[in-house]
């Protein structure tokens, strides 16, 4: 599990959700429009968002689509318990993703761009220098 701790648009974020639960059966005009966000239940893993106008659009499957303006915040619990992470709306379309993410989950952050290039190569770089102070100190 890694901390995230970082600044993300709601786009950015609402792409990291459809990756990693529902882009290989979402139909192409809801992967497309920006308005559309996937829903989920509490016992699947929730995923959950606010905003000042939401529609709910057609379930698949285990996934709820709606069409959502005026994104408040948005939070992701994968159905592995692994990851847990919370987007908040800082300014417009602009906000925070804070909270816990699996390893797989960061390939899908950094492939949306909810994390930065920036931002992975200081992660790796301050966990190998924390392994090089284990490794002296042991």
């Amino acid at each position: 599990m890694v901390a995230i701790d970082t600044p993300a648009s709601v786009e950015s974020f609402r792409r990291f959700i459809i990756s990693s639960t529902c882009k290989s059966y979402a139909p192409r005009s809801y992967l497309d429009d920006f308005e559309v966000f996937a829903e989920r239940e509490e016992d699947l893993g929730s995923i959950y968002v606010e905003a000042a106008d939401k529609v709910t659009l057609k379930k698949i499957r285990d996934i709820t689509f709606v069409n959502a303006r005026d994104v408040l915040g948005i939070i992701y619990n994968s159905k592995s318990g692994n990851t847990a992470l919370k987007w908040r709306q800082l300014k417009r379309n602009h906000g925070k993703v804070t909270g816990e993410a699996s390893a797989n989950s960061l390939t899908n952050l950094a492939e949306s761009g909810v994390l930065t290039l920036d931002w992975v190569e200081s992660y790796l770089k301050k966990k190998s220098e924390e392994t090089k102070t284990n490794e002296v100190t042991s």
